[in-house]
């Protein structure tokens, strides 16, 4: 579990975290409690021109300032590991704070979680509409921000366990490689390095789709976290990088239970641990994939290629009323990519009946 849960009232949401996660307790993220919980803004808090509009629901950082004394207060606190100046306030995760008010728990370890600064970085975009990732200084900056955040979540964690787990979400790390994403392999290992420096405790990631794992996996990460139930078998292309990364003493955390309820449904425990399982959901995967493309090339949209879990399709129109549209109609929308202003994100891992994803 990455952390985000569908409540909207912290308490319950820790009474059911505890409940069913005994060892190893969550702080629970709630999205759909405010958009200050929206994965990229929970951790902004501190950024030097950061502009968050709540009724819009946008964040973006505003270059057109003076960023001089807030990015050297960061550098600052960041060169004195002063964590405790970039702290994440109760109005931006009262879960946590929720969380940290629990007694009588015996867990054999907590467990955090922050945006990771790839993802950060290249959803984030300036007044202009370009990721800040792209901007050398702020990119940087990024990085060290999200350092200091885990590191002060690890420390105030502590109160509950010795033992902590501090994961990095990243959902972009589906696009490195593809058209998307123009990072260097070493750009990506040092930005991702940068924030494990922080974590004194385990450090622990997570990729939502495929990648190009050899990236993950040569970082100083200890726990791998991905859906083992749609891509599995991406993990047997780097056999030489997963046994090096096994034999420092590292783990992979198989995600091996689907979290979309159409798919749950269908699966029980035996199914879970049926052998035929990676099979099956690779020729899923591929049947999806091929109606997806050839309908839409059909209907004559630009599908940009691409080797990651979903496809990025041109849709010649600004993309917000069509997400808009289609979660009126109840239809399942993955995350945008805001520097694809035209381009609708769509998911190829399920029933081709699915319409977004």
């Amino acid at each position: 579990m990455t952390g985000s849960l569908p409540h909207t009232d912290p308490i319950e949401a820790c009474r059911l975290v505890t409940r069913f996660l005994k060892d190893i307790p969550v702080w629970p993220q709630l999205p759909k409690r405010s958009f200050l919980e929206n994965m990229y803004v929970q951790y902004s808090q501190g950024f030097p021109g950061v502009v968050i509009e709540r009724e819009g629901e946008k964040i973006y950082i505003d270059r057109s300032k003076d960023l001089s004394k807030p990015l050297e207060r960061l550098y600052q606190a960041y060169l004195e590991n002063d964590f405790a100046k970039y702290p994440i306030s109760q109005e931006y995760a009262p879960g946590l704070y929720a969380f940290l008010a629990l007694e009588n728990l015996t867990p054999r370890a907590v467990k955090g979680q922050v945006t990771g600064p790839i993802s950060w970085g290249l959803t984030v975009l300036d007044q202009d509409k370009k990721s800040i990732l792209y901007d050398d200084v702020l990119g940087d900056a990024v990085a060290k921000l999200l350092r200091l955040k885990a590191g002060w979540q690890e420390r105030v964690l502590k109160k509950l366990s010795r033992n902590t787990i501090i994961f990095l979400d990243e959902p972009y790390m589906t696009s490195y490689g593809s058209a998307y994403i123009s990072l260097s392999r070493e750009r990506v290992i040092s930005l991702l390095d940068e924030v494990f420096g922080g974590i004194r405790g385990l450090k622990g990631v997570h990729c939502c789709g495929n990648t190009d794992w050899s990236v993950l996996l040569a970082t100083s990460v200890n726990i791998l976290n991905f859906d083992a139930y749609n891509f599995a078998e991406s993990l047997t292309l780097y056999p030489k990088e997963v046994k090096r990364f096994l034999e420092r003493g590292n783990a992979i955390a198989w995600g091996i239970v689907p979290n979309q309820p159409e798919t749950l449904a269908k699966e029980t425990v035996a199914s879970l641990k049926d052998p035929d399982l990676v099979p099956r959901g690779r020729a899923r995967n591929k049947d999806a994939r091929d109606y997806l493309l050839t309908e839409m090339k059909r209907r004559s949209y630009a599908v940009l290629p691409s080797d990651t879990n979903f496809a990025m399709i041109d849709i010649q129109r600004p993309v917000e009323p069509v997400i808009k549209a289609f979660r009126e109609q109840g239809i399942a929308v993955g995350r945008r990519f805001p520097a694809q202003g035209q381009r609708q994100r769509r998911a190829d891992t399920h029933h081709p009946e699915r319409a977004g994803g």
